[in-house]
């Protein structure tokens, strides 16, 4: 144990941890080996000499008033009597300290040791690495993939680890090779007592899409327009709802960029996803007349969480979309469930309208011939 504290710095430094963690975690190990190997009854603690760099380890007994109490437990309690047998300042609740050599420790205690501290050490290592990974929930991360097992999951490397993408969180379709660089949403971060750190990606929330745009839109990352919904059907179409904060910023516009030049750029990333940009509005019949475009909507009509939408037969085919991935969703957008109404035959209320003007006309001609000479 002599020049402990180099070896400390030593490991601190390589391992990338604070020399206080790695103090604590060689105190700690040396007092359970101690428990394990010389007896498991008695109190112990370790102290590390900073100035002699050296570590000592101490039998700690306790001063009390109560003879019972040390009856009970001789090992680690004495009476107020005895212990000025050997200060006579001492008081109860004090504590006598007897330091034991460690040179006398057998092989296996030695080795017990290494494995204690060797285990600790990881320990200390992955709940770093997890409060680092924890902080970085919900963002983009990027690494080069490893591997690709016969189920479809992709592995990548991330700087010092090692993480999986797994099948189902990947767009349909998407095929990676090793050595491609993939950027994904890290989604989920757990310790596993058997495998360490366990990170698993995600390409197909809607998080990524809303974390892609945040990378390409200034106005988005300095907060001047604000994300307010998403909604995904992931390698197919998304929709995203968008507020200005400034009013002389047009969010829809400053979004998709000229020429749909940003909008392009995140789609492309998502395997050509087709991506709609929409206006937020603080009036749902509003919002979901525009969650539904490209289609062009009559009337809105609410019914608790539920939404009757009346719109022209010509215009039913784009609220729905192919397959019904424009109304899906629209609905996930808003939150409401969509119903769509057919408006009335346009060509009845053009007769009826041509029947009013008519009788107008007829109407004004019977006026004026009145004042007729």
């Amino acid at each position: 144990m002599e020049r402990i504290l180099d070896i400390i710095e030593g490991i601190a430094y390589e391992k990338g941890l604070s020399i206080e963690s790695v103090s604590l975690a060689v105190k700690e190990s040396i007092i359970k080996v101690a428990k394990q190997t010389l007896d498991s009854n008695i109190h112990y603690d370790a102290e590390i000499d900073k100035k002699n760099k050296t570590l000592h380890l101490y039998q700690v007994i306790s001063v009390c008033a109560d003879d019972d109490e040390v009856k009970e437990d001789k090992n680690n309690f004495i009476t107020l009597l005895e212990a000025k047998k050997h200060d006579s300042e001492i008081k109860v609740g004090d504590e006598l300290r007897y330091e034991l050599s460690l040179e006398d420790m057998s092989r296996s205690a030695i080795n017990a040791l290494f494995r204690e501290l060797e285990y600790k050490i990881q320990r200390l290592i992955e709940t770093q690495l997890f409060d680092k990974y924890k902080a970085q929930l919900g963002k983009i991360v990027s690494g080069s993939v490893v591997r690709i097992d016969n189920l479809g999951n992709t592995y990548i490397e991330i700087d010092e680890i090692r993480v999986i993408l797994p099948k189902k969180n990947r767009i349909k379709g998407e095929e990676f090779n090793v050595g491609q660089v993939v950027s994904a949403i890290l989604r989920h971060i757990n310790i596993d007592r058997q495998n360490g750190i366990v990170i698993e990606l995600s390409r197909t929330t809607p998080k990524m899409l809303e974390e892609l745009l945040k990378l390409e839109v200034p106005e988005i990352k300095d907060g001047d327009v604000e994300i307010v919904n998403c909604a995904r059907i992931p390698g197919e179409r998304a929709k995203v709802a968008l507020k200005s904060v400034l009013a002389k910023i047009d969010p829809v516009g400053a979004t998709v960029g000229v020429k749909g030049v940003r909008i392009n750029a995140v789609s492309k990333e998502l395997k050509n996803e087709s991506i709609d940009c929409i206006e937020y509005s603080s009036q749902p019949e509003i919002y979901i007349a525009r969650a539904l475009s490209p289609a062009l909507v009559i009337s809105v009509v609410l019914e608790d969480k539920k939404a009757i939408v009346t719109i022209s037969s010509d215009q039913k085919p784009k609220a729905i979309g192919k397959n019904g991935i424009n109304i899906r969703l629209a609905s996930m957008l808003t939150g409401y469930e969509i119903e769509l109404k057919e408006a009335e035959n346009t060509n009845e209320n053009l007769e009826n309208n041509n029947k009013e003007q008519e009788n107008t006309k007829n109407n004004l001609d019977i006026l004026s011939s009145l004042f007729k000479g």
